[in-house]
């Protein structure tokens, strides 16, 4: 995953404008726990009173996305989730075709992590590359027989105009200043081009329902926190234009929700994901009370149907084509 760029000034929400859609200026808002228990603590968000989106106002310790559920490691269950997994990233080319992006062509995985997404764009038919700043991503991807360039998004060397699709999927929440990230990425593709982006919706069901443990709030890394209202007003101030927004989404929906309501009577947030991470014991009272709440999961997947039909899935795609 893409570290946290430094943007505006972190010194708190006074005079600061919105991230998302330049309104503000903020106004504190609430107070959370990390949500990584290797990041302990308390951290300050601010709203924006405009489109509801918020910021994590303290900066995210330097080890951040080196630690904890970001430290490495082969997951467990890996290998039974891996055509699932597969799945879901034929879905995001999915949302491209439906856009009129079809191969061959020319497609960058922004934040490509261990490079999946760009292994399954290849075997689609298009010509794909990815840009990945962590050593142990690039590492990873080439392990699978897949190069990737070593970069962040403002060090990346990408010919202007020359993509036909883009992928920023759950990156953008990552960066203090996700404007300047968009403006760059726009520049990257060709007038037309289109970029699926992936992030948490701070509009949800699910986020309210979660409240300071949320899944996807993932204080301290996630700097921005996005309602589909905010994202939009960014994508357009950057010369991108929305085209799709999908608020059913397999992949991180009916698990967010679920996960978001055990987090509740669990000493841990998140202790499944975390476990499953190697970020947290197996043998632990949060066990037991996972295992008790795996009845409510077919709830969580009709549940979040529902909301999509709402506009109010817990993360969103969003399609957005370059403004020529």
């Amino acid at each position: 995953m893409l570290t946290a760029e430094r943007g505006p000034a972190q010194d708190g929400a006074g005079g600061r404008r919105c991230p998302a859609c330049g309104g503000g200026p903020l106004v504190a808002w609430r107070t959370v726990p990390g949500s990584d228990p290797a990041l302990p603590g308390d951290y300050e968000l601010a709203r924006c009173p405009g489109c509801g989106s918020a910021v994590t106002l303290a900066e995210a310790p330097a080890e951040a996305h080196e630690e904890g559920a970001y430290g490495g490691g082969t997951p467990r269950a890996a290998r039974l989730a891996a055509p699932l997994l597969r799945a879901f990233d034929r879905r995001r080319l999915t949302f491209l075709a439906r856009a009129g992006a079809d191969p061959p062509g020319r497609l960058l995985d922004v934040g490509a992590g261990r490079g999946r997404f760009v292994a399954q764009a290849r075997a689609a038919g298009w010509e794909a590359d990815g840009i990945e700043p962590s050593r142990r991503g690039v590492e990873g991807a080439l392990a699978r027989g897949i190069g990737l360039q070593q970069a962040r998004i403002d060090d990346a060397v990408v010919t202007p105009g020359s993509l036909d699709a883009a992928a920023l999927w759950h990156v953008l929440e990552h960066l203090d200043d996700p404007g300047a990230a968009l403006a760059r990425i726009a520049g990257w593709l060709r007038p037309g081009g289109l970029l699926v982006i992936g992030v948490p919706n701070l509009a949800s069901v699910q986020a309210r329902a979660g409240g300071a443990r949320w899944y996807h709030l993932d204080v301290p890394r996630h700097r921005t926190h996005f309602t589909v209202e905010g994202l939009h007003a960014l994508l357009c101030r950057n010369g991108l234009q929305p085209v799709a927004t999908h608020h059913l989404l397999a992949e991180h929906n009916p698990f967010g929700l679920w996960q978001s309501l055990v987090s509740r009577a669990t000493r841990t947030p998140s202790w499944l994901y975390h476990a499953l991470k190697r970020n947290a014991p197996l043998r632990s009272r949060d066990a037991l009370v996972t295992a008790a709440a795996l009845p409510l999961a077919p709830l969580a997947v009709v549940a979040e149907a529902a909301f999509a039909l709402a506009r109010r899935g817990g993360t969103v795609a969003v399609v957005a084509r370059r403004i020529a």
